[in-house]
């Protein structure tokens, strides 16, 4: 299909590497493939991102909730491409050329619709893709229109405004008598469900204390958990689970394991055994795939779930040119194993052997195989509790962990986020300024 394009992409002297998407992975990449390569001028790295600024998308369910103010968290790509010697490149990328080695980008529009940017396409020698991935329906019925996907900052705090209006109504005005409890369901149980429903709880109950006097979080407001597996957090283990479930279970939040969601309307949501649940704000955190329009772009493998697959060397399996990392990437873990997990630790470690590979690559030398490190997992619950368990080299086999010590390792995975990106100094002064900003400000987002 012939695609009308403002090729504002001059052909470099030197080899381009692009990487297309700024989330964990990516931008960790041109940031250490900018100070190896970019710095010296052995080749021009460019990132592009739809959005001009990063998140860390771990923390979305924190945004949510309320408990983190996004905009003192993110970081703008411009200023962090001057600082670490890479360009960065405003736009979405919705098509590939392999035989020219181009990409499409779809044109840039402003908050009143209007073109910002032109369509555009932007040449490349090395292509990393790094989109990430977004929310999995399913194909639910109904669950599109009338669920918040918590997969970007923009949704999180659409959550966010509507939570506290729906508490402020609670304020004005009590609930009419058998009315009930407004109640929040949350469709899947994994870390981001589970991490919502006890910031939630804790909001909630911040909330109130700041002299809304007519809103109590347990007569007004119901949380329920819904998923389809046996039990929450099925990809860790039981034990893990059991204590996240407890815990949920003591500040009163419903969870309905082993049901199935089949419908999801504006009154609420039904499941396959009949089960209805009254909603007023439903959130789908329930599964992921990599954007619909990797789907086989331009004759790539992709996998079930839109992933493209990948050697052991994160190159696709079909060009050698184009390498992806991340969620939207399907990686090899050995026979008869399961591809490499979505998570944030696998997406920093393929970043980082992949700027090595990349840099050797330069030299003449064979790009390296990437062996996933499963360190292990935690889940935050908030003030409440914080559990988990480790591995690989943090212990001996799976050790289970809780409370003070397991809270201090799942704040430096933040911490170890930000190291990579800004460096020791600018984080220690970030983390010095989140700590005055903690004492000078609400607790919780209020708007």
């Amino acid at each position: 299909m012939t695609q009308s394009v403002n090729n504002l992409d001059q052909v470099p002297a030197i080899p381009q590497i692009v990487i297309v998407g700024g989330g964990a992975g990516g931008l960790e990449l041109a940031v250490r493939l900018g100070k190896k390569l970019g710095k010296s001028k052995k080749a021009r790295i460019v990132l592009v991102d739809a959005s001009p600024t990063h998140l860390w998308k771990p923390l979305l369910h924190q945004v949510a909730a309320g408990t983190m103010d996004s905009h003192a968290d993110k970081r703008e790509y411009f200023a962090l491409a001057r600082s670490h010697h890479f360009e960065f490149r405003l736009g979405r990328m919705d098509g590939l050329n392999r035989a020219d080695k181009q990409l499409y980008l779809a044109p840039v529009l402003d908050e009143d619709g209007e073109e910002l940017l032109p369509r555009s396409t932007l040449r490349y020698d090395t292509l990393v893709i790094a989109l990430g991935s977004q929310t999995n329906d399913f194909g639910t019925v109904g669950a599109r229109e009338n669920c918040i996907m918590l997969d970007s900052p923009e949704k999180a705090e659409r959550f966010h405004h509507l939570l506290i209006n729906q508490c402020l109504r609670a304020q004005a005005k009590a609930p009419a008598p058998g009315q009930g409890r407004f109640t929040v369901t949350i469709i899947g149980g994994g870390a981001t469900g589970v991490e919502l429903a006890a910031e939630l709880h804790m909001t909630t109950k911040i909330l109130s204390s700041y002299g809304l006097v007519n809103f109590h979080p347990e007569k007004d407001l119901k949380i329920v958990i819904v998923d389809a597996a046996k039990r929450l957090l099925s990809m860790l283990p039981e034990r893990v689970s059991t204590a996240v479930e407890k815990e949920l279970r003591s500040i009163d939040v419903q969870i309905y394991a082993n049901e199935k969601v089949v419908e999801v309307s504006k009154e609420g949501v039904k499941m396959a055994s009949g089960t209805f649940i009254p909603s007023g704000i439903v959130v789908w955190a329930a599964g992921i795939k990599a954007p619909d329009f990797l789907k086989e772009i331009d004759g790539l493998e992709t996998n079930r779930i839109n992933q493209l697959v990948v050697l052991p060397t994160l190159q696709t399996t079909l060009d050698p040119a184009i390498f992806s990392i991340g969620d939207c990437a399907a990686c090899p873990q050995g026979e008869g194993k399961p591809s490499v997990p979505p998570r944030a630790q696998a997406a920093h470690q393929q970043a980082e052997l992949l700027a090595k590979s990349l840099i050797r690559q330069f030299s003449g030398k064979s790009l390296l195989p990437f062996v996933y490190q499963d360190y292990g997992s935690l889940v935050s619950l908030g003030n409440y509790s914080t559990v988990g368990n480790l591995m690989g080299s943090l212990a001996s086999g799976s050790v289970f962990i809780e409370g003070t010590i397991a809270k201090l390792m799942y704040w430096s995975l933040h911490k170890h986020h930000q190291v990579a990106v800004n460096g020791w100094f600018h984080t220690w002064l970030t983390t010095w300024a989140e700590t005055i900003n903690r004492v000078k400000n609400p607790r919780i987002k209020l708007h």
